[in-house]
């Protein structure tokens, strides 16, 4: 990625089935004022491969991670990576599909995720969706969060200059 590319926002939208399994889709917006990712498009194989860098990239921050359900730790993988472009050519932005599965359990269920405390550089919201008979309880996020929908969506918004606390913690109940 070239320096001139710079991160403007981020959103995650977070799956949750009733099998365990993990779907989400993180979306990065950039501006890109020299170009970069829109010259890209005419190469095909310099555009595999810094898909592919960008995906190795994004998979090792996340092998920094530690992601329990229940007490148990599961694996995230980035399963897909895309560019696209909104409305403009210096507009770019990147999308991650990751996935993984937890063995959920009837009653209470705990999601956590322990990382590097990081300083954020661009404001980015993430969404959780709670699908079938799953119902949010409670979090801890380090941020005020909102519970919607009758316990189906948990959401929650960071701005440019926070500080994340290093653990997020989500309660549901199957």
């Amino acid at each position: 990625m070239s320096s001139a590319v710079r991160p403007l926002y981020g959103q995650g939208t977070f799956v949750v089935c009733e099998n365990g399994y993990v779907t989400q889709e993180v979306i990065f917006d950039y501006i890109d004022k020299e170009l970069y990712y829109w010259n890209l498009l005419g190469n095909e194989d310099k555009l595999n491969e810094e898909l592919n860098r960008v995906a190795n990239n994004m998979q090792s921050f996340i092998d920094e991670e530690i992601v329990k359900i229940n007490g148990r730790k599961v694996y995230p993988k980035v399963s897909w990576v895309d560019l696209g472009f909104r409305g403009s050519e210096n507009r770019p932005y990147i999308v991650f599909y990751i996935n993984f599965k937890g063995d959920l359990r009837r009653g209470v269920n705990i999601y956590e995720n322990i990382y590097e405390p990081e300083h954020v550089e661009y404001d980015y919201t993430v969404t959780w969706v709670f699908t079938g008979s799953l119902k949010v309880l409670g979090a801890y996020l380090g941020v005020e969060y909102d519970i919607l929908a009758d316990g189906k969506i948990l959401t929650f918004s960071t701005y440019k200059g926070f500080n994340t606390p290093g653990y997020e913690k989500i309660e549901f109940r199957l």
